[in-house]
């Protein structure tokens, strides 16, 4: 058996943004020596999913941000499942706290747009399980899997302890550790983003993305940094644009992905997670996600409705103007669609400043797109 396919993240610099994952994968033989080096493997192993189609990379793609650029929802391993969820970036995951309640008892933390994972970990654990996903029957398929390697064989003993792949929970367990130690090296959050070069001086912003930038982290003209500032500094080095907690925002339905998948009831959001009391004040809340290269993983909003990051700029400010006029999806022609869950909509954030006239958005966008990630710079040209 060959070894299995791994991707060396050195060669990402150098991508251009079209490459894709394929063509990165190394094939140096012998088996990962550390525990990154196998949830390396892992995360870009096909074999792992019940018709050996679809990996870790395949929905969180590394050429396009760790996001899935096909559509509002990917594709599952059976080539036609539809999820009712967009894929997010899994670049600055690992910023995400654990999921709980913070000193105020309101949700934060965790993965998934739900946080029904706790953890890095616990999000690996998911896909390969999900039968609209990687479509594995159980913990005892995959370890079935991983034990057909010969360099599995021999890397999970040595990194676990001997005896870990005759134990499938024990396996299993050292599958999700290896993916997620591997999500947490730097180059899934290298911080080198216009952005961060102009805060080390070795940049400049242009007028409108200096503007869109003194927008953003306005108290009194935009409610943007109301939900997508973790840091008390405007110009802290780690800032991830995320409170990390949980907001309705009034997101419409997504019509055309339910089409797709036939899904037909509403999305709960947080009341769906297991470990959140079924209370309808958690209903339609999502986690916020970071801002870091949102300009190349559209489509936004949990379920991907948005196809244009402009668009979802437009959709904030319909909140604040009174001009009928802007309250326009200029994707459909139409008013925005009505709330899928019109309770618990966070008003009181949204609400927050003046409407913005054009000027503002277009500055708005110009500064998040100098959030992307220098590698990816060249996507934004696309």
């Amino acid at each position: 058996m060959k070894p299995a396919p791994i991707l060396s993240l050195a060669v990402l610099a150098a991508l251009t943004a079209g490459l894709s994952a394929t063509a990165l994968r190394s094939t140096e033989p012998g088996p990962p020596q550390s525990i990154e080096a196998l949830g390396e493997a892992l995360f870009f192993d096909t074999d792992l999913s019940a018709n050996r189609t679809q990996s870790c990379a395949t929905c969180h793609d590394p050429a396009f941000a760790f996001a899935d650029p096909r559509g509002a929802a990917s594709t599952g391993d059976d080539g036609s499942s539809f999820g009712d969820r967009n894929a997010p970036t899994a670049t600055y995951a690992a910023y995400a706290p654990a999921f709980g309640q913070d000193e105020d008892g309101q949700w934060m933390g965790g993965l998934f747009h739900d946080g029904r994972a706790a953890t890095l970990e616990e999000q690996a654990g998911g896909p390969p399980l999900n039968p609209i996903e990687m479509g594995m029957a159980d913990k005892g398929a995959v370890l079935a899997r991983l034990r057909e390697k010969p360099e599995y064989q021999a890397a999970f003993p040595a990194l676990f302890g001997e005896g870990v792949l005759e134990d499938e929970e024990a396996a299993y367990d050292a599958m999700t550790r290896a993916i997620a130690a591997f999500e947490r090296q730097p180059e899934f959050a290298p911080f080198d983003s216009k952005y961060d070069r102009f805060l080390r001086g070795e940049a400049e912003l242009t007028q409108e993305e200096e503007l869109g930038r003194l927008l953003f982290f306005s108290q009194q003209f935009t409610n943007c940094n109301l939900c997508h500032q973790l840091r008390r500094s405007a110009i802290d080095p780690e800032e991830t644009f995320s409170d990390y907690h949980y907001y309705n925002l009034g997101v419409p339905e997504n019509t055309d992905l339910r089409a797709l998948n036939g899904v037909e009831t509403a999305d709960a959001g947080l009341r769906a997670n297991p470990g959140v009391e079924d209370r309808p004040d958690t209903a339609g809340r999502y986690r916020t996600p970071t801002l870091r290269n949102v300009a190349v993983t559209g489509p936004y909003m949990h379920n991907g409705v948005f196809e244009d990051l402009r668009t979802v700029i437009l959709f904030y400010n319909s909140y604040n103007t009174r001009n009928e006029a802007r309250k326009i999806n200029p994707e459909t022609g139409e008013p925005f669609a009505a709330p899928e869950i019109a309770e618990n909509i966070a008003m009181e954030e949204l609400t927050e400043g003046p409407a913005l006239d054009d000027k503002r958005i277009d500055a708005l966008v110009a500064f998040l797109e100098t959030l992307t990630d220098a590698r990816y710079e060249g996507l934004l040209e696309e």
